[in-house]
């Protein structure tokens, strides 16, 4: 900008406090004016005038009246003329006010206007001799005072903790962040569009679960007093979704909201957005290919291109992607042959050389999966589906037909981190019996992420469940992925945190 007219960051902007914000509150009031008007007629966005009057030449005026609304994010008078900056959305628009237009009353009012108050204006279209496309008011008015200033003179609210803690006032002076935002949303419409495109439908299963059930993890219990009984806040949607295909549907998918009561992380949130999607008559192979389409179908909607950038590492999304078993990636990492071979000695041993911390109570299962975990996982960058986990971490998932100590499940890890999850169904209730008992036994022996024994999820496998495979990803690290974004706090609009002191 030149000089007259002004950006968001200019530092010649004054910002009144708080309490001289009141008094022009109550000076409104005191002339019987309304500050919070219920209505005001918009006929364009900051975005609809840039597209459509862009092309104006300097000192060019359009015909057509405009009514614009936004928050003022900057302004500066000189006495006859000021420069207003509206924000609606995250698209900037400026008012070029002159007093022989507006009038030396409305000109008045409109100087009182602080930093943070929505306003309406009605007016031409201009691109000023200096070239700043505008509108031309010859009408403005408050719609809704502001009464607390924007932080740093608007040169952006850069404290972390307040920015989550303080979302709304994030997303007024950080443009970014409401560009991260719009494409999370773009992300989730992407992959809906996706799922229906392959023929599935979209359910809804209940979020206040009498047994927790299909993924081991801590829950959140709350009290239903009518009934009298404990539910838990669900962690996952599967059991549910699963007893749909015994009722006959082929596809379904939930993008589902999910709670865990554990630690909070820039991986995890105690509540989360994932995606569980199942599919009748396919299995393992069938979710590889639904995953990857899934992913390579939001980043080219949102992004355009499948060659992206997340916090410095350089990632390809181009299918096809890597298919690697737990046991290869693990003995490659630790130098020798990992197998159910060993025994339970050798594997604690392997763990104690390896910084594994360990519980009596694990099996070879158990033992394997954190070995992979400390050696392997945090090292796949490109996206990689490891597959073949073992039977004792997958309650859920069918065996391998050639091992049964393993079982047809993949995790799709990118960059480091589980993205999905996904199997082959277990099918056989017989099978699902003996593994819930299983689950009890530990839960028993003090494992609190345990699942719970769902004898109706069992009643309804009775009736008999078709093939079928599953799949789970989780839609703020997919957001996250797209996004280049560090934490999961900032893709998730208002993230928990410890109270305020």
């Amino acid at each position: 900008m030149t000089d007259g007219e002004l950006t968001t960051g200019d530092d010649r902007l004054v910002d009144d406090p708080i309490e001289v914000r009141r008094a022009k509150l109550d000076s409104l009031r005191a002339r019987g004016e309304q500050p919070y008007k219920d209505r005001f007629d918009r006929t364009h966005t900051a975005a609809d005038i840039v597209a459509r009057w862009d092309s104006l030449e300097p000192g060019e005026d359009a015909s057509e009246i405009v009514s614009v609304a936004g928050r003022v994010v900057a302004k500066r008078d000189q006495g006859k003329i000021m420069f207003i900056v509206l924000r609606d959305g995250v698209t900037d628009i400026q008012l070029f006010c002159r007093v022989n237009i507006l009038g030396e009353d409305a000109y008045a009012d409109a100087v009182e206007f602080d930093l943070g108050d929505w306003i309406g204006a009605t007016g031409t279209v201009s691109r000023t001799r200096r070239g700043e496309l505008s509108v031309v008011p010859t009408a403005i008015t408050l719609l809704s005072k502001s009464l607390r200033p924007l932080p740093e003179k608007f040169h952006g609210l850069t404290d972390v903790e307040t920015r989550y803690r303080q979302r709304y006032v994030d997303l007024i002076v950080n443009p970014d962040v409401r560009r991260t935002f719009d494409a999370r949303f773009k992300i989730v419409s992407a992959i809906r569009r996706f799922m229906e495109g392959r023929g599935f439908i979209e359910v809804e299963t209940p979020m206040l679960h009498p047994i927790p059930g299909g993924a081991t993890a801590r829950p959140f219990v709350t009290h239903h007093n009518a009934l009298d009984m404990d539910l838990y806040l669900r962690i996952a949607p599967e059991l549910y979704l699963k007893r749909l295909l015994v009722g006959g549907f082929d596809r379904v998918f939930e993008i589902n909201r999910s709670f865990r009561n554990e630690g909070i992380s820039v991986r995890h949130n105690p509540e989360f957005t994932m995606l569980e999607a199942y599919e009748a008559f396919t299995n393992i192979d069938g979710m590889m290919d639904l995953t990857e389409g899934m992913v390579v179908a939001a980043a080219s909607e949102v992004l355009g291109t499948l060659k992206i950038e997340y916090q410095g590492a350089e990632i390809d999304l181009t299918p096809p992607w890597p298919r690697r078993t737990m046991l290869e990636l693990t003995s490659e990492a630790a130098g020798e042959e990992i197998s159910f071979a060993l025994s339970d000695a050798q594997l604690r041993h392997l763990c104690d050389h390896h910084g594994v911390p360990h519980d009596p109570s694990w099996g070879k299962g158990k033992l394997i999966t954190e070995l992979y975990e400390k050696l392997v996982e945090g090292n796949l960058i490109q996206p990689t589906f490891v597959t073949e986990y073992p039977l004792e971490t997958s309650p859920l998932a069918r065996k391998k037909p050639s091992d049964p100590e393993f079982t047809e499940r993949f995790e799709l890890i990118v960059c480091g981190r589980e993205l999905a999850n996904a199997f082959s169904e277990l099918v056989d209730p017989v099978d699902q019996r003996e593994r819930f008992a299983e689950q009890i036994r530990a839960k028993g022996a003090g494992d609190d992420e345990a699942m719970g024994y769902d004898e109706d999820y069992l009643r309804a496998m009775e009736y008999g469940m078709p093939p079928a495979g599953g799949m789970g990803i989780g839609i703020d690290r997919l957001v996250m992925l797209l996004t280049d974004s560090a934490s999961i706090r900032d893709v998730l609009l208002f993230p928990h945190l410890r109270p305020e002191s």
